[in-house]
């Protein structure tokens, strides 16, 4: 919808009004509300341009983003004047944001030091693996009784720990302490109130908790989780309630008017729909997909692969309240996809009629795992495939496909959810842009074998800002009581197939899940046969140089000792027992060090070979080592008697550092 509401001649004596920025991962958009009826009354859409540096990079540009607000908000004042809506009825703006995408720039210039990092950006795999393996266990939920999420891509930190690491200007910044982090709410709020003559740096308890560098528990940030990222803490944002006031707008047509609503995308959406009581749940359908419930004023642990978070906190003296969520990395972005990548359709309407035209999928599967795949797997791994595919199989197939994929990702998280209740839904309620395709709702409710109700206002994230901000202390022309909240109008889709079929569907989708996983993975690459190269090992070279210096050392200390043994330049002298019981030793060996080089240099050999297999690796590298060790060990009085000489030294010298050395390629055995 890009126009505006149609106005009859009462709206222009209308009450107090309330503003929404929706900073979205594709789009943004700034919308005004009726604060007594929930009417959108206007509003106005501006899409934003994605980058992809690399594979499986995703950015976008801060400066871009603000540019898009500021458009937003005067495109829409200006068709509220068109109206004669009086805009000076706008009584305060709430933001909300997409959730996890990091910014760092500089307080002294306000200039970001590098651009968004995209919640779906998965450049940070590498790290992420790291962090599991020095886990105890390595247990991807280690952190999970603080922050209520597992260690994965998708959140802040470690994109934070990353610009740190790889981006100059953001490490001197911090170093000089001029850097400043936020999510794209801290980011907004900074701008709009000031930005470096004085902006506010904050944001709310939902988007801190998306960090992983906020305890749940505590609503505050944590000293510890901060110190295992190696996050500064003088660079957060301030956490603050999700309803109070920020600060005042700076400049524009709203120059004056508080901000005082902020909520992460999928939180303003459970409080647009109205989920205020422990077990009402939603699912929103944008870029990617959203299941949250709400589970009350308790944090619950997940047992079966869904995050714990903030929902809401409405009010600076209020508690909070949190939610188990499940979330889907793809489901809108597939539409876009299909447009933009494969020129499949020529624009997202034209998807339903196109899935329509076939009303099945010919057993074509498509698991768009992008991005790996997120709840219930967490699995980076991943990657995208369509499989089930025959000579009769069109374009038509594979877009009923796509539709098919969100609605089976849905049951999935569905699913999970309903084991940690303990209490099935009986119905879900849907938004988000998706919703719009009837096809995809009906799919949804066959899928699910429940009724999916939509409401007939599907803009519920936007209007959860602006509740959130219309109930501010200070504000207050919003009420959120039970008995003052608007009756929302809406359409339900029943079930219609059999659900002996649904489940057949279901099945076969897990199946198809299955054969995604495991495509990327961060470890060497391997020789094209997926075995690492025995050429590649750093490690093996040392070995086979130092196996060259010993050979030659023991030969010449042997050539010394014969010399030392009895043979003068003067002629024959008798040798004394010592010194020939060490030239033989020694003269052996030479030959003995030469047997087992070699044979070592073969078992090691096999062992870098043998990389489909752990334990044989492990085997055969202990065996190498158990032989040299032996081997040393029956003559090491007469190395340490040699020692005495400068040669003998340095011949000790090299067997110890050969020790080190065979240490270190058990290291690199095992970690292949």
């Amino acid at each position: 919808m890009n126009g505006t509401m149609a106005a009859s001649s009462h709206r222009v004596t209308l009450g107090p009004l309330v503003a929404a920025i929706d900073q979205g991962t594709s789009s943004t958009r700034f919308l005004v509300f009726n604060s007594k009826t929930a009417e959108l009354l206007s509003h106005h859409q501006v899409e934003l341009k994605q980058s992809f540096p690399k594979e499986g990079w995703v950015e976008e540009d801060p400066k871009e983003i603000l540019q898009s607000v500021y458009e937003c908000m005067e495109r829409t004042c200006e068709k509220l004047t068109q109206l004669n809506i009086d805009i000076s009825n706008i009584k305060a703006i709430g933001v909300t944001n997409q959730r996890e995408t990091t910014l760092v720039w500089d307080k002294e210039t306000g200039e970001p030091l590098y651009n968004a990092i995209v919640w779906l950006d998965l450049r940070t795999q590498s790290t992420v693996e790291r962090l599991i393996n020095k886990t105890p266990g390595r247990n991807k939920n280690h952190l999970k009784h603080k922050t209520g999420l597992p260690i994965s891509t998708y959140f802040s930190a470690v994109k934070l720990r990353w610009l740190m690491d790889n981006v100059d200007e953001v490490h001197q910044a911090v170093v000089s302490h001029r850097a400043m982090f936020g999510t794209v709410d801290s980011w907004l709020i900074w701008c709009l109130t000031g930005g470096k003559s004085g902006g506010v740096h904050c944001t709310d308890v939902t988007n801190a908790s998306r960090t992983m560098l906020f305890n749940i528990h505590t609503l505050d940030w944590d000293p510890e989780l901060c110190k295992y990222f190696g996050i500064p803490m003088e660079i957060l944002p301030r956490v603050r309630s999700s309803s109070e006031i920020y600060g005042l707008m700076k400049s524009g047509a709203l120059s004056g008017i508080p901000i005082s609503g902020c909520l992460g995308d999928q939180s303003a959406a459970l409080v647009g729909q109205m989920c205020f009581q422990d077990g009402q749940a939603k699912n929103t359908y944008g870029t990617g997909c959203f299941l949250l419930r709400n589970t009350g004023a308790k944090p619950v642990m997940s047992d079966h692969g869904l995050l714990t978070t903030v929902a809401y906190q409405l009010g600076r003296d209020k508690p909070a309240c949190y939610a188990l969520e499940g979330s889907v990395a793809i489901a809108g972005a597939v539409v876009r996809w299909l447009r933009d990548n494969l020129g499949i359709i020529g624009s997202s309407e034209e998807l339903e009629k196109l899935a329509a035209s076939v009303g099945t999928s010919y057993g074509c599967y498509f698991v768009p795992a992008f991005s790996g795949l997120y709840a219930p797997y967490w699995e980076p791994s991943a990657r995208g495939i369509i499989c089930g595919l025959t000579q009769f199989t069109n374009k038509s197939h594979v877009a009923f496909a796509a539709l098919e994929a969100v609605c089976f990702q849905t049951r999935e998280i569905l699913d999970a959810m309903n084991q940690d209740s303990g209490i099935p839904l009986t119905q879900l309620q849907v938004d988000g842009g998706m919703t719009s395709n009837k096809l995809l709702m009906q799919l949804q409710a066959d899928i699910l074998c429940i009724p999916v109700v939509k409401p007939s206002m599907p803009e519920t994230t936007a209007l959860g800002a602006a509740m959130a901000a219309g109930a501010a202390e200070g504000v207050s022309v919003w009420s959120l009581s039970p008995e003052d909240l608007s009756a929302v109008t809406s359409e339900k889709f029943e079930p219609q197939i059999n659900p002996d079929e649904s489940e057949f569907r279901y099945a076969r989708w897990k199946r198809a899940v299955q054969k995604s996983m495991n495509w990327e993975t961060t470890e060497p690459v391997g020789n094209g046969n997926g075995e690492t190269s025995i050429f590649s090992s750093i490690p093996l070279g040392f070995y086979i140089m130092g196996s060259m210096l010993m050979l030659v050392g023991a030969k010449y200390l042997a050539d010394v000792c014969v010399v030392r043994s009895g043979l003068t330049p003067g002629g024959k002298e008798e040798p004394d027992q010592r010194s020939t019981l060490l030239t033989l030793n020694l003269t052996e060996d030479q030959d003995n060090f030469e047997h087992t080089d070699s044979l070592f240099s073969f078992l090691l050999f096999r062992t870098f070979l043998c990389n489909r297999c752990r334990c044989i690796r492990l085997i055969l590298a202990g065996v190498c080592m158990g032989y040299l060790l032996f081997h040393c060990v029956d003559n090491i009085n007469d190395l340490i008697y040699a020692e005495t000489s400068p040669m003998g030294f340095t011949f000790f010298f090299f067997f110890e550092v050969k020790i080190a050395n065979l240490c270190w390629i058990l290291f690199q055995t095992r970690a292949l």
